[in-house]
Parts: structure tokens; sequence; C-alpha cells
């Protein structure tokens, strides 16, 4: 039904506007009885429900109903599959309308910086472009069911030491190439019903109080319609957080800012009709709930588990096989390693989820009668060194034809709260690992995990497969990979460097507890690796599988582009194997025009694609001018140079198989105020100044000193090359020095040039 937000608030007394502004506890908000507006619940997600029946907390102390475990968002970006996630958001929405939930908290998009952020597993990628992509997926899906999603945690929330009061010192170009992009991307494609702000402070200023990103960013330029929420316990000063743009603070502050945003509206300090305005965008998204409810929407939790299974097969990686996976159901197989037992599954803090069910590898192969022992060899919760344990895994793996090693990080190596000391796994799975491969060649393992770990033992494992955090049904999931019922089709959304020191933010992670330098600016993850010709472990984008795929013909719909147009890239993928399998085809561009500080690639498509054993597809893939940009902070816009840009298509950033370039030519101009120490080669490279500035250096320099020598000996030690270099490189206030022109001219000309501009 429709309503008149605005008569209603107009019927509110400024108290219980103000209240509605704030919680009524941890999970709900206030209610006005006399007008007929509800209370609602929100609750933690992204990935599964953590409601909770009776007193709440916000890290998953308490209990909270029993509900289903789908895979984190460190395997869910990894399937590059945005129709998988929207079907996800699709069974999280119903799930929500079964239970009464009016908004899941999540998806989080914040981009992995470091592959310590204790928080990596919650978060989709170190690519801004496939995070977007994933997150407006996954919240289409979620809201088609009229429930809301709070797309977190904005912005550069990319630590957890001190996570609260850092200051994250970051360049305006940094935030709009990396941290914004995926926030964007949602909010213009899938308009969350909330955007929740992050604790940090950015550049000084606390996110719950910063106009610029909550007001002008969020906006005015990208134009969110919803309302923000802080994180729990975000707010800095209310009244100013009103001023931002900051509409709902979660959880209740027992009245104290109700009561003080009350006084600043009746000292004048503070405009009613910004209250009113909060108002109104939290009782729009509160009515789209409650005024739609579904009373088909049931929870399944079997038939939901069965979703998550599905799901976590399409996220793990094949990082590395020689051969030896797929398993043969005849082949005597020793599985070694708690974790076999006892999955790591899921992240620790408010995203927790009391699960449904929880499904172990051992258990399905031993339900399916495969020929698997087990040996503990070290435990899932700790780093414990059982030499008893070695002896019998290595036991095992000399008696078996296959070895399958379950190892990962415990639940306190990786949380919410607090970032990892290093990238290593426990010492006692590396020594297990070290001893097993020693006898047996034929020795898989098969990582959980919810970021990077170093794997010094890599190039001895005849199989490595990452599932990730893979959710309730990791253990079933695991096995129909395993033994080849599917095929591995997950590529990795984040680099694996080979050690934590190759990572771009290492000398600056996580900053001396006051700020935060992100002194590496855009170069983030693969960016970073592949621009400085790194050597990584495993690239951003790879993924291998049971069968292989060829690429060809590649074709751009046209040559040229400029600032209105778009081009289509189509490729024919062929499988060229043996087995039914998806491939992730990925587009990258490259910017040949030597623009500064711009990485060698960026991600700026993908598909994923089913081919039978032999079929040939021919995927599309799209570009635009945006696609071509860096952000350009003195134009305070998006800018691409006109010139050459070069179209990448392949498997990983560091697999391209197809190449094409294309022209670009741009209406845009930089801003340019001449002065003295403008150059003489930025005059001639812009439009504007290019032909005054030729016609008069021609006749300056018939009077210069800097006429080439006429000695043979003079001749020899000034290049062409070098007098063309110092010529660009020269301002104008050194013309006069060099007897080019003198004071008077100078000026007239740095007048004249600023006319033209």
């Amino acid at each position: 039904m429709a309503r008149d937000l605005k008569k209603l608030i107009s019927e509110m007394t400024l108290e219980e506007k103000a209240g509605l502004c704030s919680g009524a506890d941890f999970w709900h908000t206030k209610a006005v009885e006399r007008l007929g507006i509800p209370a609602v619940m929100v609750s933690d997600g992204p990935h599964g429900l953590r409601k909770q029946d009776q007193e709440g907390d916000h890290l998953g102390i308490n209990d909270s109903i029993v509900a289903v475990c789908f895979p984190a968002a460190c395997a869910t970006a990894s399937s590059f599959d945005t129709e998988m996630i929207y079907h996800m958001g699709d069974v999280i929405g119903q799930e929500c309308q079964a239970e009464d939930l009016s908004i899941v908290l999540g998806p989080a998009v914040n981009i992995k910086r470091s592959p310590l952020c204790g928080r990596n597993f919650e978060y989709f990628s170190e690519d801004p472009y496939l995070a977007g992509k994933m997150a407006a997926a996954y919240i289409n899906g979620v809201q088609k069911w009229d429930v809301g999603t709070s797309i977190k945690h904005f912005a550069a929330n990319n630590q957890e030491h001190r996570r609260m009061s850092v200051s994250d010192e970051v360049s305006e170009r940094t935030l709009r190439e990396i941290y914004f992009p995926a926030f964007e991307e949602a909010v213009k494609n899938a308009q969350p019903k909330t955007v929740m702000c992050s604790y940090n402070k950015i550049n000084g200023t606390y996110s719950s109080d910063n106009h610029w990103l909550l007001t002008k960013v969020l906006r005015e330029d990208w134009g969110f319609k919803g309302y923000v929420m802080t994180d729990w316990g975000a707010v800095d000063d209310r009244v100013q957080g009103i001023r931002a743009g900051l509409d709902l603070e979660m959880p209740s502050s027992n009245g104290e800012n109700d009561r003080k945003s009350v006084e600043a509206v009746q000292s004048g300090a503070l405009d009613e009709k910004l209250v009113d305005q909060a108002v109104e965008r939290i009782l729009e998204v509160l009515f789209s709930y409650a005024d739609h409810r579904h009373p088909e929407a049931v929870f399944d939790r079997d038939a939901d588990h069965e979703k998550s299974v599905e799901i976590e097969t399409q996220c793990a990686v094949l990082l590395q096989n020689n051969g030896v996976l797929p398993l043969k159901t005849a082949e005597k197989v020793a599985y070694i390693g708690e974790f076999a037992d006892k999955p790591r599954y899921q992240g620790g803090g408010s995203s927790h989820i009391n699960s449904s069910k929880v499904t172990s590898a051992l258990s399905s192969a031993q339900k399916k009668g495969r020929a698997v022992t087990y040996v503990k060899g070290f435990p899932a919760d700790a780093d414990e060194e059982n030499e008893e344990e070695i002896r019998k895994a290595v036991a095992a793996a000399v008696s078996a034809d296959v070895a399958v090693i379950f190892a990962g990080l415990p639940d306190s190596f990786e949380s919410e709260g607090y970032d990892r000391d290093n990238m290593k796994l426990p010492q006692c799975q590396n020594r297990l690992i070290e001893e097993v491969l020693k006898v047996q060649p034929n020795t898989v393992v098969v990582l959980h995990n919810g970021s990077p770990v170093e794997c010094p033992w890599a190039d001895d494992a005849a199989a490595i497969l990452e599932m990730y955090l893979g959710g309730q049904g990791v253990g079933e999931a695991t096995d129909q990979l395993l033994y080849g019922e599917v095929n591995p089709s997950g590529h990795l959304a984040e680099s694996f460097p080979l050690h934590l020191e190759d990572n771009p933010s290492y000398l600056f992670f996580p900053g001396d507890g006051h700020t935060a330098r992100y002194a590496e600016g855009v170069f983030v993850g693969y960016r970073y690796y592949d621009t400085k010709k790194m050597p990584v472990r495993w690239a951003f984008g790879h993924g291998l599988s049971y069968t292989t795929f060829a690429y060809d013909n590649l074709k751009v719909s046209a040559e040229q582009m400029t600032d209105d147009s778009a081009l289509t890239v189509s490729v024919d993928v062929t499988n060229t194997g043996a087995v039914k399998g998806k491939e992730v085809v990925q587009l990258y561009i490259s910017d040949l025009n030597g623009t500064a500080e711009r990485p060698v690639k960026e991600l700026k498509d993908f598909a994923k694609t089913e081919l039978e054993p032999g079929e040939k597809k021919t995927v599309y893939l799209r570009i635009c001018a945006r696609d071509l940009s860096y952000y350009e902070e003195h134009l305070g816009d998006w800018y691409a140079p006109s010139g050459k840009y070069e179209i990448l298509v392949g498997s990983a950033s560091d697999d391209i198989r197809c190449r094409s370039q294309i022209s670009f030519t741009t209406k845009k101009l930089l801003p340019m105020k001449v002065a003295g120490d403008t150059t003489i080669g930025d005059l001639m490279a812009d439009p504007r100044t290019a032909e005054t500035v030729q016609k008069m250096m021609k006749e300056a320099e018939k009077n210069s000193s800097l006429n080439q020598p006429s000695s043979e000996a003079g001749q020899d030690a000034v290049s062409d090359k070098m007098m063309q270099e110092m010529m660009a490189g020269m301002p104008l206030k050194s013309l006069v020095s060099f007897g080019m022109m003198n004071l008077e001219q100078m000026e007239g000309l740095i007048t004249m040039l600023n006319q033209k501009l």
C-alpha cells in the first residue's frame, strides 16, 4: 500500500523522530505504536542467519537459531559466478522472510588489502570489479524477497587492529579506484536497502561523521536511496552524524544520543529537516518490508543444506594437479588431519552461524563406501605436534595409493577482532605434510582457510585443492570434487604470494595504531605483482580443471572508442579435454600510453561458461570508456587519455591467451593553469596550447644559447635525444635564463596561454 511518509512524520514528536534514529536493542529498531510504526529485526549475515532469539550480542557469544551456513565470501567470490550467488541470495532472502528478519547485514565488500586482515574470510576479493559484481548479484537475490541488505563496511575497513579508532590515510584516487568501486557497483545496479558505515576514520574523519563520504559520494555521486546505519557502536558525534548523512545508530545508546539530537534541534544547532530526512529514509525501508510480507516463505534447512553443498562445489579452486585427481574408487586412500573429520567451514565473530548440520569429508566417503582410512595426524583447533600421530600418518601414507592431507587454519588463527600475525599454517601441519611427502609422492593437500597461506611444500605436492571456508556442506562438496563427481571450476579471487613480505602493504600494515598509511596506493594484489613482474605462488584468477580449455578467434566490435561508446569483445572457448567443465573467461585492460602510476592490467569483465567435451562456445564481454579510465583527482572525474589500449583475455591474470589493441579518443581535457614552472612538454601535449607554443619555440630557438654546438666535439656531447628531453622538461621560466625570451615576453605568453584554457 502507498503510504504518505511525510504526513506520518509530521505527526511524530521530535522525541519520537530522534528515537527512531537509534535501535531499541541489539537487533531491533524502535516502534511508534500510536502511529502504526512497527519494530523490525535485523540479523548478522551474510552467508547465513545469525538470528538471536534471546539476549543479543554482536560477536556471536550467545546462541542463535539453528540455521544453514553457506560458503563464506572468500569461497563464493572464487566461483566468479554471479548467477550462482544471486541464487544463494534468493535462498537467504526467503529464509529471512520465514524468520521475520527485515535486514540481513551483508554483503561485506571491503578489499583484501593484506592477507593478514582477520576478517578477510568475509570479504570477496582483492579486486574491486569482481567484488562489486558478486555483491550486486547477491543483493538482488536477497531483496527479491522484499528483505533488505546492508552492504558493509563503508569504507576502507581493511584491518581489525584498532578498527574502531584508526585513521586510514589514503588518497582520493586510491579510494575511488580500489576501495569504493564495489560499493558503487552495488548501489548503482542493486540499490541495497541500507549501507553500513565503518568504524574507522578516513583521513582523520570518522566514517559516521563524514559528509563527503555519506552524502557527496554515496548519495550525490552514486544515487543511493536507502538509509545509512552504523556498524555496532560506530557513532562518534551523533549530531554531526545526522548532518553527514548517518540515519540509524545501532544498537541503542540507552537514549543518550537521542537526547543529544533533540537538544541540538531545540538549540538551533541541528536543522530538524535533517532529522525528518533520516526518519523518512528509515521508514521507507521499514515499510518496504513490513508491507510486503511473504507467507509462502519457508526455511527448509535440509533443502538449503543441499544447496550449500552445491554452491561450494562451484567455489573450490584446484590450485595444482599432476593427474592424481580425480581419485579412483578402487584406490586405497589415507585421509590425514583432523579437518577430514572436523572441517573448519566458517569464520569467527559476528557472522558465526549455529549450523543445522555439518558434514565432513570422512563421513561422506564412509557413507559412499570409499576405500578410505583415517589418521588424525594433527588437531583441527591447535598447533600441537604429536610424534605418535606423525608416525601413524606416515605409516598410513606408505600403505595407501594416495594420501589426502586435510590442512587449514584453526578458528583461533583468523577471526573478527584481530589480524593474523603471519601467513603460515600451524607448524604441526607443515611438519606432517613434509614427512608424508617424503614417503608418498601421490599426496593431495586440501586447504580449509579464509585467506592465503604460505605453502613451502607446494612444489612437492601432487595436487592442492583450496576449499576455503566452504559452509556446513564442505565435507560433501570435498568428496564430490576429490572423486570427480563434480569438476572443479573455481578461480582465485585473490593472489597467493610466496611470502608475506611480498605483499605490497607489508611495510605499512597495520600502521602505528593511530594511522594506517595506504602508501601502496592503487597497487593492491595482482595490480602490484603483475606490474612489478613479481612471482607469486598462485595468481589472481588462477584455477585448474579436470579438463582443458582453448581460446581463439578474439574479436572486437570496433577498433576505435570514444567517451560515449562501448565495445563488445568475443572469444571462442573450446573444451579440449574429455570431461564436462566450466571455465572462467577473464578480460583485462592495459593502458599503453605511459600514464603514470597505472597497473599493467586490471580486470574489467568476466564470464563463466560450461562446456561439454569438444564443445565450443563464443563468450561475449563488454567494455566502456570507464573501463579504460583512472580517477584523475585534478579533474574530479574518471579519465582515460587518448591513445592505445590493449584488451587481454585469458584464464588468470598471469595466463593471458588472446590480445587485441584499440584506439581511444577523449574530448575530456585535464585542467591546467600555466605558470612559470609549467613545462614546454606539458604545453606541447595539450591541444589547447600546443600550436601557440610550437610557433613560439621556433622563434625563440633562433636566439637560444641551447642551439646545437658547431664543433664536432660538441655535437658528440649533445645528442638530438638529449635536446628533445631537455626542452620537454624545461619550465617556461628557464626560457629567460637561456636567452630565448625576456621576462616581459614570458609573462605575456603565460597570460595568453591561460586565456586559451
